[in-house]
């Protein structure tokens, strides 16, 4: 009901001179250049829309999760897995499995493009559009462009950029066809592009918009832009800068709490300072079932901690595919499931990944006897009764959802708090230090429902020097987004920075079974961390050459 209700106040706030329909459709490019066309205000909103509709088109939304998560140690497959979805995971990806193509994505980046060339002319047409309004859908279109441009380099490492708009749906492809942008090149033209519009964004959209939180957390706000800055200073290893723009995060998100208190002392009272100083939903603000805080971030949507999510509307022809096709529905399990060695030895004490006190994994992960079904996103309630006996797993009562509609999101508090922590430890002061493992010990102590004092808390002493910590930050990243669409990337960072793909190999060599010392030898190179060109790129665009990796006698040497 909540989330029903929420959706109507963010269509309220779209709406503007446009329908629910234009929110959800995309209408082709030969109407919206045309010289009657961008005239006034709505018209540049209809197109926003049309950007963010993109995003949650099924074949960008389902590459967020196949590039950013199925090759990693939290995924392998089900029984009904495709046979695409079986050769990833086998990490037997050639140029021509249909996952590695791209062009969803460059049609969003187009449609942004588009935004940003156009909107400018409409402020002299039309004075009920401002100049700042202006400014701020640019951003909106900046930030959605960088962060495509970001999926995508993090998955192929050097991919063809432009800010050129193509003006018609039957040349995208012409016009895209450009020499890739070196990945180090890309990093640093994002950023200036982000910097350059970070202050256009609104803090919050208007009160009298009727918007409410799935506005402020759905569509690009300055929070949203300080998240996605700071992920990218993360990757370029400019710590400092990284570490600026999380404190910025957390500075939004303190003051929110503050004014919780006073405007909405109920939802306030469900978020306690971890620290002191991080607000945080908690697992169990009451009651004796713990389970509140997914409950609110992955099963209503649009919580207090989120930043930047996708969001679809209850008993709407849009829905989450990626969610129904790898995660699952109701009834079925998806073509994925969660890696059993995630769950091995838990609840006896002995698991490599999780506590047993920690309500993560009854709450993502559910043994359906053969398979490890993954249930984030998935489940629309979870309540968990803590076991009280030694080794035994905790009783979890869940509802699925019959229809998915799960948001996805992009960029939520926990997330940016541990991007913080390891750009402190990258600095590695003894002050730093100290401030990573907080960041990470609030992470941690939320999901295991522990409170500053209790003695299952991490201690600092198990973690010293850098080595350990930045360990630590990755394997509570790795349990705190498990399949959100984050692990295979930030394993590909973490080796990038050291220098050397051992973590990673690792990591996912337990999956591959009978094949392990082929992937240790294929894994072994840092080409081997990126996707391989399509093959329908490479017959398109003259510059591409295939990465090195993926080049073999069965693949095209160009």
């Amino acid at each position: 009901m909540k989330k029903t209700l929420l959706y109507i106040s963010l269509l309220a706030g779209l709406s503007l001179g446009t329908s629910c329909d234009d929110f959800l459709d995309i209408e082709p490019l030969n109407e919206i250049v045309s010289d009657n066309y961008w005239t006034e205000k709505s018209d540049v909103q209809s197109v926003i829309y049309s950007c963010y509709s993109g995003m949650e088109a099924t074949d960008v939304l389902q590459r967020l999760f196949v590039w950013g998560e199925m090759r990693s140690d939290n995924i392998t497959t089900s029984n009904s897995a495709p046979w695409a979805v079986q050769q990833i995971i086998a990490e037997n990806i050639l140029e021509t499995n249909t996952w590695v193509r791209w062009q969803s994505l460059y049609q969003v980046i187009n449609r942004c493009n588009t935004v940003i060339y156009f909107a400018p002319s409409v402020v002299e047409k039309d004075p009920n559009y401002t100049e700042s309004e202006m400014k701020a859908n640019i951003a909106e279109a900046t930030w959605l462009r960088t962060f495509c441009y970001f999926t995508l380099m993090r998955a192929f490492r050097d991919v063809p950029y432009t800010t050129k708009p193509s003006l018609n749906d039957n040349d995208i492809e012409g016009d895209y066809r450009l020499a890739p942008t070196p990945f180090d090149v890309m990093l640093d033209t994002l950023i200036a592009d982000m910097e350059s519009v970070k202050d256009d964004a609104l803090k919050l959209y208007p009160e009298e918009s009727g918007t409410g939180l799935a506005a402020n957390t759905s569509r690009v706000t300055t929070c949203a832009m300080y998240a996605l800055l700071a992920d990218l200073y993360l990757w370029k290893q400019d710590y400092q800068k990284c570490i600026e723009y999380c404190d910025l995060v957390l500075e939004y998100k303190m003051e929110r709490y503050e004014e919780l208190k006073v405007e909405e002392p109920e939802e306030a009272a469900d978020i306690d300072l971890y620290f002191n100083k991080y607000p945080l939903l908690m697992e169990q603000p009451g009651g004796n079932t713990v389970g509140s805080a997914y409950n609110a971030i992955f099963g209503i949507g649009n919580s207090f901690e989120s930043i930047m999510e996708l969001y679809f509307q209850n008993n709407q022809s849009l829905t989450n595919q990626l969610v129904s096709s790898f995660y699952g529905t109701s009834s079925n399990i998806g073509s994925c499931c969660a890696y059993a060695e995630l769950m091995t030895g838990v609840y006896e004490g002995n698991g490599s990944t999780f506590k047993p006190t920690d309500y993560r994994a009854a709450e993502n992960i559910q043994d359906m006897g053969s398979q490890y079904a993954i249930r984030k996103y998935l489940r629309q309630t979870v309540a968990i009764t803590p076991s009280r006996q030694s080794g035994t797993a905790p009783t979890t009562s869940a509802s699925l959802r019959s229809t998915n509609y799960a948001n996805w999101i992009l960029y939520r508090l926990t997330d940016v708090m541990l991007m913080k922590a390891e750009a402190e430890i990258e600095l590695g002061s003894t002050e730093q230090m100290d401030d990573a493992f907080e960041l990470i010990s609030a992470v941690y102590n939320r999901a295991n429902n522990l409170s500053e004092t209790s003695t299952d808390c991490l201690k600092k002493d198990d973690y010293l020097g850098r080595a350990m910590m930045r360990q630590l930050v990755l394997d509570e990243r790795h349990r705190e987004l498990m399949f959100e669409g984050k692990r295979w990337f930030d394993l590909v960072r973490y080796c990038l920075r050291v220098g050397n793909n051992t973590a990673l190999i690792e990591a996912v060599i337990g999956k591959q079974r009978e094949k392990q010392s082929a992937t240790r030898v294929k894994l072994s190179s840092t080409d081997a961390l990126f996707w391989p060109y399509a093959e329908s790129e490479l017959d398109a665009n003259p510059h591409l050459t295939q990465n090195p990796a993926y080049i073999t006698s069965e693949t095209s040497e160009k």
